[in-house]
C-alpha cells in the first residue's frame, strides 16, 4: 500500500515540476542586428554610384546587459565576413543606452558624425498591441506585438514573459517582459537575440554615461533639426527627404 501511495504522488508531481517556468532577473542577451543599408540610400545618382561599392546588409551584435530593472545595451562586435567604410559604422560603435526602469530614466550617448550628445529624459511610452502569434526565439516562447514609436514609425517584436525585464534593444521597451525579436520596416532593420547568457554579467558596468553636458530630448532634437537645416535645402529632391527621415528616426531610436 505505501509503494502505490508513493508511485501516485511521483505521479502527480512530476508534471508540476516539469511545468515550472524559470523567470529570469539578469543575463547578458546578445542581439544581431542586420540592416538593409542599401535600401536606405535612396535611388539618387550619387546612390547608386554609392551602392556599387557596397555591400547589401550591414550586420552588427550588440549586447543587452541587465539585472533587477537596469540595463545597458551597447555594440560589440561586427560580422568579419562583411567589409563597412568607417563612415557606416563609426556611429554605431559609440552609442550606448542605459535604462533604470525603476526610476523611469533613459541616459543615452549618441554619436552623430562625430560629435557625441549626451541625453537624459523621462522614459518614452510606446503605444502596443498584443497579436496572437507566437515564436521561439534563443530558446524562448515569444508573443508578437505591434507597437509605434516617433508617432508614425510601425515596429513588430516578439517578447518573452520569462525575461523579466521590460526592455529591448536600443530605445525600444514597454511590453512585459524582454524583446528578444524585432523588426522596424522603415529602418530596413532587425534585432535577433541569438543567445541569452546568465553568468558573465558585469553589474558595476550598468550605468548611465557621465558626461559636462547632458541634455532633455528635447533640447537634442532642436540641435538635430537645426544641423539638418544647414546639411540641407528645403528644395531638396524625394531622395533627400527620404534620408532626412531616414536619419530622424535612426537618431532617435
Amino acid at each position: 500500500m505505501k509503494y502505490y501511495i508513493v508511485l501516485i504522488t511521483v505521479i502527480f508531481i512530476a508534471p508540476l515540476n516539469g511545468m515550472t517556468q524559470q523567470f529570469i532577473d539578469e543575463a547578458v542577451v546578445e542581439y544581431e542586428v542586420k540592416t538593409n543599408i542599401k535600401k536606405t540610400m535612396g535611388s539618387g545618382i550619387w546612390a547608386e554610384m554609392m551602392k556599387e561599392n557596397m555591400p547589401q546588409f550591414k550586420t552588427g551584435y550588440y549586447t543587452l546587459s541587465f539585472t533587477g530593472n537596469k540595463s545597458l545595451y551597447k555594440f560589440d562586435h561586427w560580422d568579419e565576413k562583411v567589409k563597412m567604410p568607417e563612415f557606416l559604422r563609426k556611429s554605431d560603435e559609440e552609442n550606448v543606452w542605459f535604462y533604470n526602469y525603476n526610476s523611469n530614466r533613459f541616459n543615452i550617448q549618441k554619436d552623430i558624425y562625430g560629435s557625441k550628445f549626451y541625453i537624459e529624459d523621462s522614459i518614452t511610452q510606446v503605444d502596443w498591441h498584443l497579436e496572437n502569434e507566437n515564436r521561439i526565439i534563443a530558446g524562448f516562447n515569444c508573443r508578437k506585438a505591434v507597437g509605434k514609436i516617433m508617432d508614425s514609425v510601425y515596429v513588430f517584436a516578439f517578447y518573452t514573459d520569462e525575461i523579466l525585464l521590460t526592455g529591448g534593444p536600443s530605445s525600444v521597451n514597454g511590453l512585459p517582459g524582454l524583446i528578444l525579436g524585432l523588426t522596424i520596416p522603415r529602418l530596413y532593420t532587425s534585432f535577433i537575440a541569438t543567445k541569452v547568457s546568465l553568468s558573465g554579467i558585469d553589474k558595476a558596468n550598468i550605468k548611465p554615461t557621465s558626461a559636462k553636458k547632458i541634455q532633455t530630448v528635447a533640447s537634442f532634437k532642436k540641435d538635430i533639426h537645426s544641423r539638418i537645416k544647414e546639411w540641407i535645402s528645403e528644395d531638396d529632391d524625394e531622395d533627400s527627404k527620404q534620408w532626412t527621415n531616414q536619419f530622424l528616426w535612426n537618431t532617435f531610436l
